[in-house]
């Protein structure tokens, strides 16, 4: 079968992304507020798990220029379009600090170790989850459901790998639907902690959509709810400056201190 395929532009052209058109999952901003969540300015490494085509673990290395980045995805078409993206010359700049590992998430034990995600290893684990009910999910582009259907389960497993592949004291970051946010919280246990929430809402007084996660190798700190983050003021189609600077890679959202 073949698939077409578009070569979309982001962070104003600091980066692009091969993608399937009319097929499969297509990145846009909850990526990019994904990688925003990674933080420093130092030499680090970073595992984008379930990756797409490297929408997300590419923002972290266009922003962050010490940061080395695998991108895990385990459909063979998926990683296939992310080594299409790092082979782009435009990608040239970053390709040498990313790199494509085809595994499941899922895998655990000998089983992930011997997949190449070996045990602490990474500063930092982002994350952007399957978020929909296998019930609830109607799409007939099979490609499509996969990378948006959940497992009731997949939260404990993506975050027992995060856990196991992190370096103690390193970070956990994911964007996911604010319903299953007890699911998240569950599934960090004594693996995480300081985990920190934040809201994301389309305007004021509107319900969430998304939450922004982060959490802590080993920390014993409380969990924290943040401000939420509002991406339009009222009556504008236009993000508000900072939204629209963590989009383009502008900005990271770091943080609280402690």
């Amino acid at each position: 079968m073949t698939v077409r395929e578009t070569v979309d532009a982001f962070h104003y052209g600091r980066f692009h992304l091969v993608q399937p058109k009319g097929i499969g999952h297509r990145s846009g901003m909850d990526a990019m507020l994904l990688a925003a969540l990674v933080t420093g300015d130092g030499p680090m490494r970073v595992a984008d798990l379930g990756a797409g085509a490297g929408a997300a673990g590419l923002a972290v290395a266009a922003r962050i220029e010490k940061a080395e980045v695998l991108l895990v995805e385990r459909s063979p078409l998926m990683a296939g379009f992310a080594r299409k993206t790092l082979a782009l010359p435009a990608n040239a700049a970053l390709a040498s600090r990313v790199s494509v590992l085809e595994a499941d998430v899922a895998l655990a034990g000998k089983a992930r170790i011997a997949a190449g995600l070996a045990d602490d290893v990474f500063d930092h684990v982002i994350m952007n989850p399957p978020f929909n009910d296998r019930i609830d999910s109607r799409t007939p582009d099979a490609l499509k459901a996969e990378a948006h259907a959940m497992e009731h389960d997949l939260f404990e497993r993506w975050i027992k790998t995060a856990g196991a592949i992190m370096k103690p004291g390193g970070q956990l970051s994911l964007i996911a639907r604010p319903q299953s946010i007890a699911e998240i919280i569950a599934a960090c246990g004594r693996r995480f902690g300081g985990i920190e929430i934040t809201a994301l809402h389309a305007r004021a007084g509107e319900n969430a959509l998304r939450i922004l996660v982060t959490a802590v190798k080993g920390s014993r700190t409380r969990l924290a709810l943040r401000m939420p983050l509002v991406m339009h003021e009222p009556g504008q189609h236009d993000f508000t400056p900072f939204v629209d600077d963590l989009n383009n890679g502008r900005a990271a959202y770091l943080r609280l201190p402690r």
